[in-house]
């Protein structure tokens, strides 16, 4: 559709900027080709003051129209980006864990797609300040959804090097600087003088996890609350079935129409067979007891299909009985033969997996609490949400959850720090987002995945099934989902990342969302996960052909994201120096995979909230092997506590949770404005002169080259490329740039108000003699 629009004369300007919808771009028009659009395919938006918003339904280009019928602007310099070397340094970091140090790279080339041959990469080091390149090695070439990424290697090393030194397979040589990764970390809370910590003893389930979050509340009035949220889940609870025949033509599958524990489990099935010839088909019911009189021909020889017997029960069963088919995809042509007894049917809940905790579960539906914690709860405050177990079988992050309201409801009147984090943030803790999973993921199936609820057809809808049911609660958001095309999420309803039969489809979905509509001043989001060892943003999702990415994040919020990991990372090092990797850091879709429909993605995008995911554990360093060990879903609570362990992961990662908030209490009493240079900045230039932004502190900037005021709606200042600084343009003609930057919280550099008429903006000129 671009090229369409291209071919037919439309100026396309200011660069152009996938979507989860297409494209969208810039296009001077008037009333005439807003027609020949429309014509064209083209929907518009609306129209406002001289200026035309457009864009394409299904996937198409989105434009969006500049000020036709306004005065001219001066001639904008088209800018182009200085990329004289084939070869970037994206990053190069250095960090140590128990006693062994590394370095990490990530390098570009701008040849990187090229196949026949593949650029190779080499990397070299020096061993510290003043020493020359040597440790020759060859970098990995990074390819995701047949898209060149950049070359990367994780190495080991003795010595913090200084430099660097990439040299490509086709000449491209670049150096570049080595910096520190999680190496200057301040002391956690827990190094507080009378800090308390370690309140949990093990893992909880989701009753155990709800107690306490209102035993919390009661004992603590002053600070803390329960909010309840509106949808229940669909609960712990199934219909009770049997599949009886084997698994052949002739096998029916029953399904009770009451739940389990409300009468299910007391119905029998029996298939009988009675004397005589030309006899029909046809269903007794006595109390709970369904007999199925088998048909017979004239012959005296059973004559009831399957599929004859499934549409009898469901018809003929009194309503005990609301759904009977052949087993999956058979078409249940076989004849049914006589059971010679009743058949109990059963939800199956009462088979408890090997270490099951004691007790019963809760049958029916459940309504999920929020601790909300923080000494001003009425919205003046950010809001901080974090949401664990959204996947069942991962137990660490609700004890590191819960560890970290026990941390700060204890600590409130004791440590100063804690005390400024509950005075100056709205936290609202989720200590179980998918409580009928995780219950049955302890009680159960350990390696429970998904809810519980059943939206499978016939095909999939047998007991033997029951383990693989459910929805993806990461799946089920509306940005960058399966249903939109992006990849990472599936339509079938046995898959671990089935996207459910609709966006929100889940109530433990439609809650998140009620939450942050309802609680406006929530602008912080960490959805905890196990066990990747990642910390991610966004991008989170991309449509596979082409590698298609949601939108990323401007620059200025990727700079914040980027160092709110380094200070929350720091502090999970602080415990015990287990360290999450730098290829584990940024966008989900980059340093993880694919996850269409998550929750990350909708807050972020639709609310404006900075959405981390974590996913806690990974891999830790082992010195005594000098290998990297990995973790599991659900380690051992007191393994090794170097090591894998359960209560270690809680420990550290409550410690980085603990940073979150520091971090949004002070987003929020953040009133300095940012500054930002033109570097090297303006003056004569003979030739030209390659220039970047440079800024204060996390900021994104807007800027204009036409001599026009800067605007939120202006050009802003991007990447080079993702994971990478900002642009460096090269200026071959006399310049002036006019630009402001605003930070992650909103503060404008200078005071000025790009909505109004002042000319407080930055300004230089890049003057060029020939």
């Amino acid at each position: 559709m671009l090229y369409k629009l291209v071919a037919a004369g439309y100026d396309i300007e200011h660069g152009l900027t996938r979507v989860p919808d297409g494209i969208e771009g810039e296009a001077h028009v008037d009333a005439a080709e807003i027609a020949e659009l429309k014509a064209m395919g083209v929907k518009i938006l609306g129209e406002n003051e001289g200026f035309t918003w457009s864009d394409v339904a299904d996937g198409g280009f989105q434009a969006v129209g500049a000020r036709a019928a306004a005065q001219p602007l001066a001639r904008s310099t088209q800018l182009t980006e200085a990329n004289d070397s084939t070869v970037r340094v994206v990053r190069a970091d250095w960090f140590t864990t128990k006693g062994q140090g590394f370095l990490y790279v990530e390098a570009r080339t701008t040849e990187g797609n090229q196949s026949n041959p593949v650029v190779l990469m080499q990397l070299e080091n020096d061993s510290g300040v003043g020493t020359s390149f040597g440790f020759a090695r060859t970098m990995s070439r990074f390819v995701d959804s047949g898209q060149y990424m950049f070359h990367r290697n994780l190495f080991k090393l003795d010595a913090r090097p200084d430099q660097i030194k990439v040299t490509s397979s086709t000449g491209g040589v670049v150096t570049g600087k080595v910096s520190n990764w999680l190496e200057d970390a301040p002391p956690p809370l827990t190094d507080n003088p009378g800090y308390k910590s370690d309140f949990i003893d093990g893992y909880k389930h989701p009753q155990q996890l709800f107690q306490r979050a209102e035993e919390i509340a009661k004992q603590y009035p002053d600070i803390a609350e329960i909010v309840y949220l509106p949808y229940k889940t669909n609960g712990y609870q199934r219909k009770a079935q049997a599949t009886i025949g084997g698994t052949g033509q002739s096998a029916v599958v029953v399904s009770s129409a009451a739940w389990g524990h409300e009468g299910g489990n007391d119905i029998t099935v029996e298939f009988v067979e009675r004397p005589g010839a030309n006899l029909p088909l046809s269903v007794d019911v006595s109390g709970k007891a369904v007999r199925v009189q088998l048909a017979k021909d004239a012959n005296g020889a059973l004559a009831s299909t399957a599929a004859q017997v499934a549409a009898a029960l469901e018809t003929q069963s009194q309503g005990l009985i609301d759904r009977a088919h052949p087993y999956r995809t058979n078409a249940g042509t076989g004849l049914v033969v006589p059971t010679f007894a009743p058949v109990a049917l059963s939800d199956f809940l009462d088979q408890k997996r090997v270490g099951a905790p004691e007790g019963e579960v809760p049958r029916g539906e459940a309504t999920i609490p929020v601790l909300r914690i923080g000494k001003h709860r009425d919205g003046r405050n950010p809001g901080v949400l974090i949401q664990a177990q959204d996947h069942a079988r991962e137990w660490v992050p609700a004890t590191t959850t819960l560890e970290t309201a026990e941390r700060l409801v204890h600590n409130y009147k004791t440590d100063q720090e804690t005390k400024k984090i509950v005075q100056n943030t709205d936290i609202f803790l989720i200590l179980s987002n998918n409580p009928d999973g995780a219950n049955y993921s302890f009680y159960n199936y350990a390696s429970q995945r998904k809810n519980m609820t059943n939206h499978c057809e016939d095909a999939n809808a047998d007991p033997d099934r029951r383990n693989q049911w459910g929805v993806d609660l990461n799946r089920n958001y509306r940005v960058g989902s399966a249903q939109d095309g992006y990849s990472g999420g599936s339509s079938l309803c046995t898959s671990g990342t089935y996207q459910g039969p609709e966006k929100l489809s889940e109530p433990e979905a439609k809650n998140i969302v009620w939450l942050v509509e309802k609680y406006s001043n929530i602008k912080f989001m960490m959805s905890v996960h196990s066990n990747g060892g990642q910390l991610f943003w966004q991008p989170g999702a991309y449509i596979a052909d082409g590698r298609v990415t949601t939108p990323r994040p401007p620059l200025g919020d990727e700079a914040f994201y980027w160092q709110s990991a380094g200070r929350i990372l720091s502090q999970v090092k602080a415990y015990r120096e287990t360290v999450v990797t730098p290829e584990n850091v940024g966008g989900s879709s980059d340093v993880l995979y694919s996850s269409a429909g998550n929750v990350r993605e909708d807050l972020y995008h639709t609310y404006g909230i900075y959405a981390f995911g974590w996913e806690v554990g990974g891999s830790i360093y082992n010195p005594a092997t000098g290998n990297w060990q990995g973790g599991s879903f659900q380690p051992a609570w007191e393994g090794d506590p170097a090591l894998v362990s359960g209560h270690s992961e809680t420990m550290e990662y409550a410690n980085g949770i603990m940073e979150m908030f520091r971090i949004a209490a002070e987003w929020g009493n953040d009133k300095k404005k940012p500054t930002s240079e033109l570097v090297p900045g303006g003056g004569r230039y003979t030739g030209s002169v390659d220039v970047r932004f440079e800024t204060s502190e996390p900021a994104t900037i807007y800027y204009t080259t036409d001599g026009s005021r800067p605007t939120l709606e202006s050009p802003r200042y991007q990447a080079t490329e993702f994971r990478e600084p900002g642009q460096v343009f090269r200026i071959t003609e006399t310049t002036t740039f006019h630009w402001f930057s605003v930070d992650a919280s909103g503060n404008v550099e200078k005071g000025y108000d790009p909505e109004k008429n002042g000319k407080n903006y930055r300004s230089a000129t890049v003057t060029i003699v020939k």
